[in-house]
């Protein structure tokens, strides 16, 4: 299962996920009660990771800040506008503890869970957050030097990001958790990582972390880069993921690490040992309809693309059904998910869900199920599962204008995808708003002297074309806006 070139991933929201159980069940549910069919079917659409969003302890502190914060509040009521207290747990991401929460079943649950993941083939990832933690964590009483420490100067120069805590060794002056380009997050302090105990105490915690599941996904990861940390806090700090990676892997040498990561730095993030960065640029270059921004995205090397998380939504980002117009959707879907990297999906994508539901929430609201959507999905979930797309090798394909002045060749992007046992497959995507027409270059050699059969397994088209005219012209495509083939090649 790790030898898998190109993984699938599935994140789910644990709390929204059991709150829903524990409706059906008419009591409150635990990870024990997450249903066997429904592992079975999660298994079966050729997921290979099951992200649990927000398992680790949370506590009274955070959940109170989220509660009291006014802005806060009004985002959640636009979630649910029947918004009551019990459904604001506080953010998964100000953890008390890095234990399991009691909530949830405990650590015995989350083992369980485990093993029933293994034995469908599925690989548990969890959360860490190597930024901050929540105000009630107990390193406050017993390591405040943890902690970023502030003065009476920076609480008057910047209030929105110091905060006062109570300890058993008095009061203390600390600083919230945050990036350097916003606000601080109230619900969190920050960690100091010019602190080496810090760090070798953040190190044991992943060390915890990985004999309990199989790979992390860790916020905000570019956050503790020592420029990134010096330029927020002023503070010197050494390096810390080639050594925590490094040290958790002498115990777990197939542990996986992937990175949440924004502002250009994934291949930083790759480079210091990450398995695996979010492609946001990516992502952004889709949502802005830029196809030659995507071609050019995909003219990167191979040894990065294929260390790329590539997705259209998550907890983070808005819903891409309430993001794209579904034309466009479909086709930034194809170009998304058919490329090389770690297939990246969200709970609620595939029914077309167009409410994001804050990490601090606990409960979704109800919404229709898209159908067409749903159908897309389901297709291109059994294209997935081919295993040409799954370890095959890829490359971006030429493209040529059908005809002299017509500019609309340079809306296509273009690939193929071959292995050695003779499969093949073709993608085209129109990523315009308009009608257009190429020559797609085959990169198939052998097609010669053959007649070509090419069927689209993402529609209805299908034709065959002469293999020697292939290689000499290109394929011939003619294709309306937002359009996309995914060609099945065989010989007719």
């Amino acid at each position: 299962m790790f030898d898998l070139r190109y993984p699938a991933l599935y994140q789910i929201n644990t709390r929204v996920w059991l709150t829903e159980l524990s409706g059906e069940l008419g009591r409150s549910a635990t990870l024990d009660d997450v249903p066997d069919a429904g592992l079975d079917h999660l298994a079966g659409l050729g997921f290979d990771w099951i992200w649990l969003l927000s398992v680790w302890q949370t506590g009274p502190a955070a959940q109170a800040v989220s509660r009291a914060n006014p802005e806060w509040r009004r985002e959640f009521a636009e979630t649910l506008p029947d918004l009551g207290d019990e459904d604001i747990a506080g953010s998964g991401f100000a953890i008390q503890s890095y234990t399991v929460h009691g909530d949830l079943g405990g650590v015995e649950a989350l083992a369980r869970l485990r093993q029933r993941l293994q034995q469908r083939g599925l690989k548990l990832m969890l959360d860490f957050v190597p930024n901050h933690m929540a105000p009630d964590h107990a390193w406050i009483d017993e390591h405040p030097d943890y902690f970023v420490a502030g003065s009476e100067t920076d609480v008057v120069r910047s209030p929105r990001n110091y905060c006062r805590v109570q300890t058993k060794a008095g009061p203390l002056l600390l600083a919230y958790g945050r990036d350097p380009y916003f606000d601080g997050w109230p619900d969190t302090l920050q960690l100091n990582y010019g602190n080496p105990e810090l760090q070798q105490a953040m190190i044991g915690e992943l060390e915890r972390i990985a004999g309990q599941c199989d790979g992390v996904r860790c916020d905000m990861a570019m956050l503790v880069l020592p420029d990134v940390f010096e330029r927020t806090w002023g503070i010197r700090a050494e390096l810390f993921w080639p050594k925590a990676i490094e040290s958790v892997r002498r115990k777990h040498p197939h542990f996986r690490f992937m990175a949440e990561v924004y502002w250009d730095l994934e291949g930083t993030m790759q480079q210091q040992g990450f398995d695996y960065a979010y492609d946001k640029r990516l992502y952004d270059r889709l949502r802005d309809a830029s196809g030659e921004a995507v071609r050019d995205h995909l003219h990167a090397g191979l040894d990065y693309q294929d260390k790329l998380a590539r997705f259209l939504e998550n907890h983070d980002e808005p819903r891409a059904a309430a993001t794209f117009a579904p034309d466009t959707y479909e086709a930034a879907a194809v170009i998304t998910f058919l490329t090389p990297g770690l297939r990246f999906f969200h709970q609620g994508q595939f029914e077309g869900r167009r409410k994001r539901i804050s990490p601090h929430l606990v409960r979704a609201p109800l919404e229709p199920v898209d159908a067409r959507l749903q159908r897309f999905y389901a297709n291109l979930m059994a294209v997935l599962r081919q295993p040409v797309f799954r370890d095959g090798d890829w490359s971006l394909l030429k493209r040529m204008p059908a005809s002299e002045g017509n500019w609309t060749w340079d809306c296509f992007i273009a690939w193929s995808w071959q292995r050695a046992d003779g499969e093949r497959r073709l993608v085209a995507v129109n990523y315009a708003g308009n009608q257009s027409q190429c020559y797609v270059q085959i990169p198939f050699s052998d097609l010669g002297g053959r007649t070509v059969r090419l069927k689209d397994m993402m529609g209805s088209a299908g034709f065959d074309r002469d293999g020697e005219d292939l290689i000499s012209r290109g394929l011939y495509l003619d294709m309306s806006p937002w359009g996309y083939h995914v060609f099945e090649i065989t010989e007719s």
